[in-house]
């Protein structure tokens, strides 16, 4: 008699991703290495083996939303020992063990500089049963060298930096993503070129500062080659980056920009104050002169650039005058979009420590006086695009009711958002591109009601279709290899939490 044996099931894992887009190109990371150790995403992520917060440090409130996301798990960690719960991310980086001791249901903690050691450290965890915290105080492998499972089929993030040498006063990202660190073009465009190689049209060139890009082997015009470079890559249809800093911004950026017909006339540059006073404050290196002499070269260049914005409202020592200043800015510059953000302190900044913090109904009033003059100029910024023709790259989840009107959602080259109605053609697939006449303007999306002009189908709409995401492969460098995690034996009686 021969007894059959069966290969243990893969473990299964969900990402839960907090703050901005370097963030989430982090998570697509995470998740390239726990499939390449042999878990599998869960189809349900209530039941995941292993869940993974990516935490952001930025905001006053992600302490409690951390902390209150793992109070909703522990119920299912009672019930579930063998689940495990791992918290990366700035948040883990900045708080370190005190994870650990204020939710001792954790069983892993680990940092910015060390995305390459989850695998090992959920496995170390599972057989030592005990929390890991691993938290480095340098980068340990650029993460572009690991492997990474992207959530998109036609657009995709290209890291260029990581780190930041910059010393704004409100800001606590330089000290968890530490000081700037530069990939070489070469590895950029390999990537690039890889990316595309799976059907993706689209690439955003990504780092903490783009445009002080190439400090580390000390060129100053390095970030607009790499842009011309990109140029040159045959299938290549868009490419973006975000975000610049003022102060680092040159000319040959802008010529570039205007030149290499694939890089898209959208630029996100972060003013944060309009007001001289405030911005010297911020430590921010810059005036609101030379930030609106940068936006005028960009739209005497590409008079149908889109420029996007982030705004503080509130920062510490912040007057009447102050703020009325900031608006002057905003009317002057005329933005397509804003992200706008009440001041909010983060211990370990200098700002937190400064006189005069402002009282809450200040600038929660002063926030809602910005907003109404920011929907004022991006509603009729949008009206201009009223009668024109743009190409919508088609996207997934980009419109909330689309399935009530019909409608199809994308990105124009610009960056707007266009909800579009099909007419009678079939077959439009997320990652296809789609012209189309624009007949009505929202302060923040713009809609197309006639038939579409044309459709291309493109390879990534065929990956969209097949369901294949790509996946861009890394090396080890040295770290463990991990394979699918051996069964615990039976728990009695779960964990002492």
């Amino acid at each position: 008699m021969t007894t059959e044996t069966f290969p243990a099931a893969a473990r299964t894992y969900d990402v839960r991703t907090y703050g901005c887009q370097m963030n989430v190109h982090d998570s697509e990371r995470i998740s390239g290495l726990l499939e390449g150790a042999g878990y599998v995403r869960a189809a349900d992520a209530d039941a995941a083996d292993v869940v993974v917060f990516n935490t952001c440090a930025v905001r006053e409130n992600a302490d409690n939303r951390l902390y209150g996301n793992l109070g909703r798990l522990r119920p299912t960690k009672v019930k579930n020992p063998d689940m495990q719960i791992a918290v990366g991310g700035c948040l883990a980086q900045k708080d370190r063990g005190d994870i650990v001791r204020r939710a001792p249901w954790v069983d892993v903690v680990f940092g910015t500089h060390n995305i390459g050691s989850l695998p090992a450290l959920l496995e170390r965890a599972r057989h030592n049963q005990e929390a890991e915290v691993e938290i480095l105080e340098s980068l340990e492998v650029f993460p572009s060298t690991l492997p990474t499972r992207r959530e998109s089929t036609y657009a995709g993030w290209v890291s260029i930096s990581v780190g930041c040498n910059n010393t704004c006063t409100f800001c606590i990202v330089p000290a968890l993503r530490g000081k700037e660190k530069d990939r070489r073009p070469g590895d950029v465009l390999a990537e690039v070129e890889a990316l595309v190689a799976e059907g993706v049209l689209e690439i955003t060139l990504l780092g903490q500062n783009v445009n002080s890009y190439g400090v580390e082997f000390g060129d100053k015009l390095a970030f607009g080659k790499l842009l011309r470079a990109c140029g040159g890559v045959e299938g290549l249809e868009r490419v973006r980056f975000t975000s610049p800093h003022p102060k680092d911004f040159t000319d040959d950026v802008i010529a570039a920009m205007a030149e290499t017909p694939n890089v898209c006339h959208s630029l996100h540059m972060p003013l944060q104050s309009g007001s001289d006073q405030v911005l010297k404050a911020m430590r921010r290196s810059y005036r609101s002169e030379k930030y609106l002499g940068i936006i005028d070269k960009v739209r005497a260049a590409m008079p149908d650039a889109a420029i996007t914005t982030d705004i503080i409202v509130g920062f510490p020592g912040e007057t009447e005058d102050d703020f009325e200043r900031t608006l002057d800015v905003v009317r002057q510059a005329r933005f397509s979009s804003a992200f706008t953000f009440q001041y909010s302190k983060r211990p370990g900044t200098p700002a937190a420590t400064m006189d005069e913090q402002l009282p809450k109904q200040v600038v929660q009033q002063r926030y809602e006086r910005l907003i109404a003059t920011l929907e004022d100029i991006t509603w009729a910024e949008n009206k201009k695009q009223v009668g024109r023709t743009v190409e919508v790259l088609v996207a997934t989840g980009e419109g909330r009711k689309d399935e009530r009107t019909g409608r199809m959602s994308g990105r124009a080259r610009d960056g707007r958002l266009v909800h579009f109605a099909t007419g009678d053609l079939t077959g439009i697939r997320p990652g296809d591109l789609v012209h189309t006449e624009i007949t009505y303007a929202a302060p923040h999306h713009l809609n197309a009601d006639g038939a579409p002009l044309g459709h291309r189908r493109t390879r990534a709409g065929d990956a969209h279709e097949a369901g294949r995401a790509p996946r861009t492969a890394g090396v080890t460098l040295g770290l463990p290899t991990v394979g699918v995690p051996a069964p615990l034996p039976a728990t009695t009686g779960g964990c002492a939490l």
